[in-house]
């Protein structure tokens, strides 16, 4: 099969972009949608142009670096996968298909289809984390969990980072990913000595970073490749309550309890 690619085409961040289009070469539908970019790449070097710059790793669908957006939805036409797990049986012959980088303001374009989304990090390195000590094995899986719990942590931290609930967001909100973060640690024993303090940390620094405020239109959920549901984003917002009501701690100004 062979297709048309319209490819956005951007030098750095402070310099102008275009789309620019390309026909493939002779493509197998079983290829991943990566896949077809590197054959792309090959053909742009052997014609002497520079290959387009996509960010990718594990290609398996676990670590969140692919970050494309595919004919107006992040990662693609199906539900529940990322764009390394988007085969080229999606698309038909002769498909015309647009693919252009995700387009936030936190998220400042590096090249072509690479955004730099180090405001993730920010946010985790704010407060997803646990400090406390639980002792060692024995002493920690001693600590009664109740499987619904234990279920809906598990849920929770199948979040991988990816950046697509911020780029369907007509927000660019980060509220999927951050309640993500605080639930998985928040819904277990072990992270609850710092549930209010972790909340309120990674809400803030969420709002430093300029991710706009969540108006629950559901699209968040819609495109994330691991169906983080939104009801976790209600559970965040309960807990960033508690935090404001038990002190030192000031009204949101962005995201917050939106």
């Amino acid at each position: 099969m062979k297709v048309k690619l319209k490819v956005w085409r951007q030098k750095n961040r402070d310099a102008s972009g275009e789309f620019k289009t390309y026909q493939s070469p002779e493509l197998n539908p079983s290829m991943s949608f990566l896949e077809m970019l590197d054959v792309m790449n090959e053909q742009l070097a052997a014609g002497g142009e520079e290959p387009i710059a996509f960010d990718h790793d594990c290609r398996e669908g676990i670590c969140g670096t692919c970050s494309l957006v595919i004919d107006g939805k992040p990662h693609g036409p199906h539900k529940g996968v990322a764009t390394c797990q988007t085969y080229m049986r999606s698309f038909k012959e002769g498909d015309e298909i647009v693919v252009e980088p995700f387009r936030a303001h936190p998220f400042p374009l590096v090249k072509d289809l690479v955004v730099d989304r180090k405001a993730f990090d920010r946010i985790q390195h704010a407060g997803g984390f646990i400090s406390v000590r639980t002792g060692a094995a024995p002493d920690a899986n001693s600590i009664p969990v109740p499987k619904e719990a234990a279920d809906l942590a598990m849920d929770a931290a199948q979040c991988i980072g990816c950046g697509a609930c911020v780029a369907a967001c007509k927000n660019a909100s980060a509220m999927l990913f951050v309640s993500a973060k605080v639930s998985h640690l928040g819904l277990l024993p072990q992270g609850q000595p710092e549930r209010y303090r972790r909340v309120k940390a990674m809400v803030d620094q969420m709002d430093a970073e300029g991710f706009g405020n969540c108006t629950v239109t559901g699209s968040c959920e819609a495109v994330c490749p691991k169906e983080i549901s939104l009801d976790f984003i209600a559970r965040m917002n309960r807990d960033y309550l508690v935090a404001l009501l038990k002190g030192d701690a000031k009204k949101p100004s962005g995201g917050g309890a939106g």
